[in-house]
């Protein structure tokens, strides 16, 4: 065997003259190697009676950086997305409910923090489309106003896009999950216009979609709480499916 390299000379010596030193030196860079990796392994931390949605995280270096955006529909789905993506990204969500997009105008800035994010999974819609009182109050008998009207709607929704294609990040849109029959507050359909103005914003945008509603739909019955906007667990690991999904996509 030949060692062209000067420091060559020493594994020569250590060949001929003691194997077993040798062997002891490739064992110590092997437990460092793990050692090191232990170091930086990702952790979702959480406190006791936290959602786990809202863990924190601990980075691994060397994987990307996804921040998820959105409600209670997203914070359902959180835990089991990580679950799925462990060892491939570390996922963050904004540390509370996303709420309307009047919100997202508000706290987007502190959301995305320092814009080190390489793929933003996002959405609004279920509460922009709540009815409420002149009082500012949901209303029980869906009459009034919503509380982000359509117009509204488009304009914050164009705004946020604007803002997060800022940090450089892949933008995925998910869209609006549907509004069962005798929900509270919402009326069943009126998601569908929401949806189609940010459909128009995001082909704009050439920011793909991650079609939640279209796959409700067909399985309304096996994922989503009856005359509830919210889903069952075994829903939630189903959404998270398809949210990893095009988040790998957007990852390759």
């Amino acid at each position: 065997m030949r060692f062209p390299h000067p420091a060559g000379t020493i594994f020569r010596h250590l060949l001929q003259k003691d194997k077993f030193m040798l062997r002891l030196m490739m064992l110590s860079g092997l437990m460092g190697g793990m050692l090191c990796s232990s170091v930086f392994a990702q952790t979702y931390t959480t406190k006791k009676g936290q959602n786990p949605a809202f863990a924190e995280v601990t980075d691994d270096p060397a994987l990307p950086r996804v921040l998820i955006v959105g409600d209670s529909i997203s914070i359902g789905y959180t835990p089991a997305l990580r679950e799925i993506l462990k060892g491939k990204a570390n996922v963050h969500r904004i540390p509370t409910n996303g709420g309307p997009t009047s919100r997202g105008i508000e706290s987007i800035d502190n959301w995305l923090g320092d814009g080190n994010w390489d793929v933003i999974h996002f959405n609004w819609g279920l509460h922009d489309i709540v009815y409420m009182t002149k009082e500012g109050v949901k209303n029980s008998e869906q009459k009034g106003q919503h509380q982000v009207p359509i117009e509204d709607y488009e304009k914050n929704l164009r705004t946020l896009v604007e803002r997060m294609g800022k940090t450089g990040a892949k933008l995925i849109w998910r869209n609006t999950t549907p509004v069962p029959e005798n929900s509270a507050y919402r009326v069943a359909g009126e998601e569908l216009p929401y949806n189609a103005v940010a459909a128009r914003i995001m082909k704009e945008h050439n920011i793909p979609t991650d079609d939640h509603h279209t796959y409700v739909m067909k399985h309304m019955s096996e994922v989503q709480r009856p005359e509830n906007v919210h889903f069952t667990q075994e829903g939630s690991r189903r959404l998270a499916e398809l949210a990893a999904k095009a988040i790998e996509e957007q990852l390759k």
